[in-house]
């Protein structure tokens, strides 16, 4: 099975006051992702999240394009119900004409944030969520230029990709609808199906840029040099990701070495339990065996690893047994 292997970077910060250092730790992941022969490197969208400093992809991207030589750069994703479409298709038509077949732009629905930031995000205090099909719509006809007012400047690159993010069926089907590649988040939704990918495939309709459907899977990968030091690196993640979500932090994460002394509730037990369904951790061979099973119960085309740890250096360590796998 020839998979090809993409990145999720979600600049993630060991605290608030460390946003400088993540931004920086994405640069320096995208040159080593690059060095290394990944597909793509993809920048998340979060906003008020304490320990996230990737909060405007389309900037980071553009320092990302100056960093870089060859990788394809992309949102993982841009939330397309805050914004105007027009909007969006300038400030990509933009990077790529900056950056020639080298962006890819994905779009969701999602909120990435609260909702109370959400009505902060909105221009009027009303989120558009109902709207995201009709400006998925709008902008694929901007970028398509099946419009002629008002001009998209600059000039649309005619390969610039418009790409579908979802972790449900509902963005299966209306990347079908559309005809666009879509990319599935089995790291958000650890209960997402095969069936979406194959709703996918079965409906999708041709468009301009996506003759054929085109899916990729993004999941959470922990690979270290062994099984051990591969599940304390998705401890430390789970442990810090359950205190943020249940309310228990401001945002400063625990470290490893904090992490293996924290106690294990039931609850805790339950979550990490869950998330073990669609990721991969351990040793390199357990890893690819693991991604290369999980690819071929869904039939992708991709997969993007998302590897959230605590330190610089396990993740770039990560990323290069991955590759190396799979060479």
């Amino acid at each position: 099975m020839t998979l090809k292997l993409s990145v999720l970077d979600q600049s993630l910060a060991r605290s608030r006051s460390h946003g400088a250092q993540a931004l920086q730790e994405t640069l320096q992941m995208a040159k080593w992702c690059e060095e290394l022969g990944y597909e793509r490197f993809w920048v998340s969208e979060h906003h008020a999240f304490p320990a996230v400093a990737g909060s405007a992809p389309e900037l980071l991207l553009a320092a990302l394009g100056a960093a870089t030589q060859t990788i394809r750069l992309g949102s993982g994703g841009i939330m397309l119900p805050h914004y105007s479409a027009y909007k969006v298709a300038e400030t990509f038509s933009l990077l790529a004409n900056l950056y020639p077949n080298r962006i890819d732009l994905g779009v969701g629905r999602a909120p990435g944030a609260d909702m109370s930031t959400a009505r902060a995000l909105a221009t009027d205090g009303q989120p558009k969520f109902e709207k995201f099909p009709a400006l998925v719509e709008k902008l694929s006809e901007y970028l398509w230029q099946d419009v002629t007012e008002p001009l998209v400047s600059p000039k649309p690159p005619e390969d610039l990709p418009l790409w579908m993010l979802g972790s449900s069926a509902d963005s299966a089907r209306l990347a079908a609808k559309r005809g666009l590649p879509y990319n599935l988040a089995a790291f958000i939704n650890p209960q997402a199906s095969p069936t979406y990918i194959q709703h996918y495939k079965n409906n999708f309709k041709p468009s301009k840029l996506c003759p054929e459907p085109y899916s990729v899977l993004t999941m959470s990968v922990f690979c270290a040099d062994s099984q051990e030091q591969a599940q304390a690196l998705q401890l430390t993640f789970d442990i810090n990701f359950f205190r943020f979500i249940t309310g228990q932090t401001q945002g400063a994460f625990l470290t490893p070495q904090e992490a293996m002394l924290y106690p294990i509730s039931p609850q805790l037990q339950a979550f990490m339990d869950e998330r073990q369904t669609l990721r991969a951790v351990g040793t390199q061979q357990q890893v690819k065996e693991r991604i290369l099973n999980i690819a071929e119960a869904f039939g992708v085309d991709e997969v993007m690893a998302v590897s959230n740890m605590y330190y610089l250096e396990d993740r770039k360590r990560s990323f290069e047994l991955l590759k190396q796998a799979f060479e």
